[in-house]
């Protein structure tokens, strides 16, 4: 299993679940969501402050790979770690396991970039200390 640099436990409501008694596949990206949302405070970054300076982080490509389907009441977790793509985009790799067992249940890459208010992509001061120096 790899080392995360963030971690984040969570609980399946019933009302995230579909006919079939699993969780929808569009949920999942709601707990990567959240998951990317609390590392950013954790870590001193303030999503929606970041909003009302003009800025925007935006998610450019989502790929998500289901191994495992969960199950209202089953307990898991999301590992996170974050890693710079470019001069303007970076990457969150999150996996989500299983609480009961550590089985795998979900694997993705979120790309994403940040947007100044003339839409053009940018990397802020901050954000750019996060993912440290490439070279």
């Amino acid at each position: 299993m790899p080392d995360y640099r963030y971690r984040l436990d969570f609980q399946v409501r019933d009302y995230e679940c579909d006919m079939q008694g699993i969780v929808n596949n569009a949920v999942y990206q709601h707990y990567l969501e959240h998951a990317r949302h609390q590392f950013l405070k954790e870590v001193g970054l303030d999503f929606a402050a970041f909003t009302r300076e003009g800025i925007n982080l935006v998610v450019i490509r989502a790929e998500l790979d289901y191994r495992l389907p969960l199950q209202s009441g089953d307990r898991f977790w999301v590992g996170l770690n974050v890693e710079r793509l470019t001069k303007v985009r970076f990457v969150f790799i999150q996996d989500i396991f299983r609480a009961a067992d550590d089985k795998p249940v979900l694997n993705a890459r979120v790309i994403g970039t940040s947007l100044n208010r003339r839409g053009r992509p940018m990397l802020p001061e901050a954000i750019d200390r996060l993912l440290g120096d490439t070279n």
